[in-house]
């Protein structure tokens, strides 16, 4: 378990980095699924197996449309690629940092991190990600309202730096 869940944690870093690194929003894409899907397999290892699913379905049904349509307002003739040389740059520049910033804080506080939720699962009536799911809808209920007006917020801010000079749904007619 602890091999699966190195490697879903360096799915997760390098997948970040090829977000953070790509000015391309058609090679970033699959940068954010690879962090979607790495994320949720994260969430699994550690016991929230329901929580991960409606992450993940929520992500790709919601998010990933909204990406698509923006991505496809900004069509460039010539997206620089994952192999680029300032890409490429990009991706060794931050590769470097997150191997300094690791090897900085780089300890024992990370071993009890492996241990997953369901571990004494045997002495429990309940799973660790139903508490958390029942917690987020009766206390964290303000916040799942203010989370809705963000994404719509960022929805219009995505459309309105995509739309270009004059074109766009939201442009003066």
């Amino acid at each position: 378990m602890t091999y699966v869940m190195s490697l879903f944690l360096l799915g997760l870093v390098l997948g970040l980095v090829a977000v953070a690194s790509n000015p391309s929003p058609y090679f970033a894409a699959l940068g954010l699924v690879v962090v979607a899907g790495m994320g949720c397999g994260v969430l699994v290892g550690h016991g929230g197996p329901f929580l991960s699913l409606v992450l993940f379905l929520i992500y790709l049904g919601g998010m990933l449309v909204v990406f698509a349509y923006s991505a496809a307002l900004a069509a460039e003739p010539f997206p620089e690629s994952w192999g680029s040389r300032p890409v490429f740059m990009y991706m060794v520049m931050y590769v470097v940092g997150v191997v300094v910033v690791s090897s900085v804080v780089w300890g024992g506080w990370h071993e009890v991190s492996w241990v997953p939720a369901d571990e004494l699962g045997d002495f429990s009536v309940f799973r660790g990600d139903i508490g958390g799911v029942a917690f987020m809808y009766s206390s964290g209920g303000g916040m799942l309202v203010l989370s809705a007006w963000v994404l719509l917020l960022t929805l219009f801010v995505v459309l309105e730096l995509t739309r270009g000079l004059s074109r766009g749904t939201l442009r003066a007619v």
